[in-house]
């Protein structure tokens, strides 16, 4: 699994704590170094079934700055895409990419139903 986080979230090291505890088997990737490309993101936002929105840290200060919430509404899904791509502040973290599902932000209840 492929878990891609920001080091210093709080929300990410609970989400990293609860893979741990489960014992479960993940490469750690951090979204801000190495952020995911606007393929990747495309890949993982058709797997996961959620709205393309869901893929936005819409709490993060980036967000905010660029005015997003009042223009992503008239922004296409490639230009959505591609905007996230270019800053991996940008995006909703953690991410978990299983072979068969992909989880956006971390609710512990949603991620024990899918890991083993």
């Amino acid at each position: 699994m492929l878990f891609l986080c920001y080091p210093k979230c709080s929300t990410c090291q609970k989400a990293k704590a609860f893979l741990t505890e489960k014992g479960v088997e993940f490469e750690t990737r951090d979204i801000k170094v190495d952020r995911p490309s606007a393929e990747e993101l495309k890949q993982w936002w058709r797997q996961s079934g959620l709205p393309l929105k869901r893929f936005f840290n819409t709490s993060g200060l980036q967000y905010k700055a660029l005015g997003l919430k009042d223009k992503l509404p008239s922004m296409d899904e490639a230009e959505q895409l591609d905007l996230l791509a270019s800053d991996g502040m940008l995006v909703k973290r953690p991410i978990l990419v299983g072979a068969d599902f992909v989880l956006v932000g971390f609710r512990a209840a949603e991620w024990d139903e899918k890991l083993p």
